[in-house]
């Protein structure tokens, strides 16, 4: 059984996706743009009139939050969304998950997302591609490994996914662990089987009425072009896939190969600006360094207090307390940095459980409340100052922020780093039509980035 089609490209959507964070979401608009694909990013689901405002793109996203969200939720809200997007035609359609693969069967169950989606079409499997070379995360034999510091870490050892507050990755195994939340059939294209050319026969041996998860490796160029290779000659009439942008590099790759896109990916640089502004959610050995770097380098770096921001009698205090802090520091060309902690060690972090129970809500509910707050500062040191460029590091905190500004949609104005675009803002609010917008994952870039943003100079 076989759903191959031909190479070519259709006319219209190649591609629709919904984000299962912001920062994923920007993540996959940054890698298709390079790739001479173009695409747009909708912070709620788009109506006609905004779908024709950006009639020549082909990929559309929605940028969702559901990475923090039961499965009640998901079973609740996802079918609609993804079935609004399977009718924009295109002839895949994605759950973007994180590149780290983190969820559980109680929060961002990415096996829930499948079951939720994969019936929007009437194909007989469901392709998975995580592994994304370029963001330095390698799939091999089924095991997600990532960098971090300097160093590949498989994930489940991974020193800042192993420890993550809501989601921690206890298993490197990615079929062990999409096991745990969902039923339905797993399997794996493996290493050995795409450099043995043998991926095409295995892809269809594997598919049936069942719909399963096919995993595919992806470690190097070779494996990243033949996994495009399968799921778009393999796509059918159209095919749901729960994968990370890895999905993107991969068919980017293999289009490439097949002359139908550019050969050599490329981004506008952006502008140096005298000053940015930042809020970070973020709780990464590598948010740590930005931060600290920032700091050494000039920067106004100030935190959060978490069990204020908890405190219904206490936040209004601490929101204007960091406001103006922010604003004083803006008056004197002084980038500001307001942030809820400083990497995975901070005293914030190891009593983060004990202060989301003295506010009684779940730690998933108390990260939210984190980005709300972290929203409303952003959006109040905007109303007071002349800032353009701002940075919002942590998944909850750039979902907050972005639905909080009233942003209708997003695209890439300008390359950064690896995964982290400038993007420029769509807004029916004058005051945030144009504004840059960088929505960093934890883990992303490197010591020296809020600098860099700053300057627009990336290496």
């Amino acid at each position: 059984m076989s759903n191959a089609t031909s190479t070519a490209w259709p006319d219209g959507l190649l591609l629709t996706y919904y984000g299962d964070d912001f920062t994923g979401s920007t993540d996959v608009m940054e890698a298709f743009t390079a790739a001479g694909v173009p695409t747009v990013l909708f912070l709620d689901v788009p109506r006609l009139e905004d779908l024709a405002r950006f009639g020549h793109m082909r990929c559309i996203g929605l940028a969702g939050q559901s990475r923090g969200k039961s499965p009640e939720w998901m079973r609740r809200e996802l079918p609609a969304v993804f079935q609004r997007l399977r009718d924009l035609g295109a002839p895949v359609l994605q759950y973007k998950v994180c590149s780290t693969f983190d969820s559980s069967p109680r929060v961002g169950s990415i096996g829930q997302a499948i079951d939720s989606g994969v019936n929007t079409f009437a194909s007989t499997w469901s392709p998975m591609v995580v592994g994304a070379p370029r963001l330095k995360r390698y799939q091999v034999f089924g095991h997600l490994f990532a960098a971090a510091n300097g160093a590949v870490h498989r994930i489940d050892r991974h020193p800042t996914m192993s420890r993550h507050p809501v989601t921690p990755m206890q298993e490197g195994d990615l079929r062990v662990h999409l096991a745990a939340q969902t039923p339905r059939r797993i399997e794996l294209i493996d290493l050995a089987e795409l450099s043995e050319g043998v991926g095409q026969a295995r892809c269809t041996a594997l598919q049936g009425d069942d719909a399963p998860v096919v995993m595919i490796d992806v470690a190097d160029t070779a494996s990243q072009i033949e996994a495009g290779r399968l799921v778009w000659e393999n796509r059918g009439q159209g095919v749901f896939s729960a994968s990370s942008s890895g999905l993107q590099y991969a068919l980017a790759a293999y289009w490439r190969q097949q002359g139908l896109i550019p050969a050599t990916p490329s981004l506008p640089v952006a502008f140096e600006v005298p000053c940015i502004a930042v809020v970070s959610g973020s709780c990464s050995p590598m948010s740590a360094a930005q931060i600290q770097w920032a700091r050494a380098n000039g920067f106004a770096t100030e935190r959060l207090d978490i069990a204020k921001c908890l405190d219904p009698q206490q936040v209004d205090a601490e929101i204007a307390r960091l406001v103006v802090g922010a604003l004083a520091a803006i008056a004197k060309n002084v980038s500001p940095i307001i942030f809820s902690a400083e990497g995975p060690d901070d005293p914030a972090v190891l009593n983060f459980e004990s202060s989301a129970s003295v506010a009684q809500m779940s730690t998933s509910d108390a990260a939210a409340r984190v980005g709300q707050v972290l929203a409303e500062i952003m959006r109040q040191v905007l109303d007071g100052s002349t800032i353009r460029r701002i940075v919002v590091a942590g998944g909850d905190s750039s979902g907050a922020v972005g639905s909080h500004l009233g942003i209708q949609a997003l695209t890439v104005e300008a390359g950064m780093a690896p995964g982290v675009p400038l993007c420029r803002a769509w807004s029916n609010d004058p005051l945030r039509d144009g504004l840059e917008v960088a929505l960093k994952g934890g883990q992303l870039g490197s010591a020296s980035f809020y600098g860099q943003v700053r300057s627009g100079q990336f290496a």
